[in-house]
């Protein structure tokens, strides 16, 4: 074993248990042993730089290592909280996957009537996010051009999609899709 591994050796064992209690007096124990993994890690990268008495630097370490935990927490639950307001508790019970796969079905029947310089005009603007100068560039016409492009290729997609609709929503088609469904499932 060289010296640096040595060294790092002496200090884990040294000081595990004081990093991890720590930790979990902050933290649920699967975070409390993330947070002193993580510890050990930064200090293995900072061996030659470590101070003298080294406890304090690791707690210190461990403690901006829980407050970042903290605000990965906080983000993530203001997330689920935006979400969540997107949609109201009538919604949570009148879903039903059926309706969507139906749904999906009929946007690609349409989209599978419609010419390819439609579908490309109208995927350059909304899964791409081109401007309108962009997605001419990309396509090779004038920005005018493209902007006219667009406007056609969503007027024929509203007719596909009425067409579509009223095809699906026939009772024996949203029936048999249904069943098909649970029979998947």
């Amino acid at each position: 074993m060289n010296d640096s591994e040595e060294r790092f050796t002496n200090l884990y064992d040294r000081h595990y248990r004081a990093v991890l209690g720590y930790a979990l007096l902050r933290a649920d124990h699967s975070v409390a042993e993330d947070v002193c993994s993580e510890t050990f890690l930064v200090a293995w990268r900072r061996l030659a730089e470590l101070p003298e008495p080294v406890l304090p630097w690791l707690l210190g370490v461990a403690r901006n290592l829980l407050a970042k935990q903290r605000d990965s927490r906080g983000r993530r639950k203001a997330l689920v909280d935006r979400i969540a307001a997107l949609g109201t508790e009538r919604d949570n019970v009148a879903w039903d996957i059926a309706d969507h796969v139906v749904d999906r079905d009929t946007a690609l029947a349409a989209l599978a009537t419609l010419p390819e310089q439609d579908v490309e005009a109208m995927a350059l603007a909304s899964w791409h996010g081109l401007p309108p100068e962009q997605a001419a560039a990309v396509m090779g016409c004038s920005t005018r051009t493209y902007n006219v492009r667009l406007h056609r290729a969503r007027k024929r997609l509203v007719r596909a999609l009425r067409t579509e609709s009223s095809r699906s929503t026939s009772p024996a088609r949203t029936a048999a899709g249904r069943q098909r469904f649970a029979e998947e499932t």
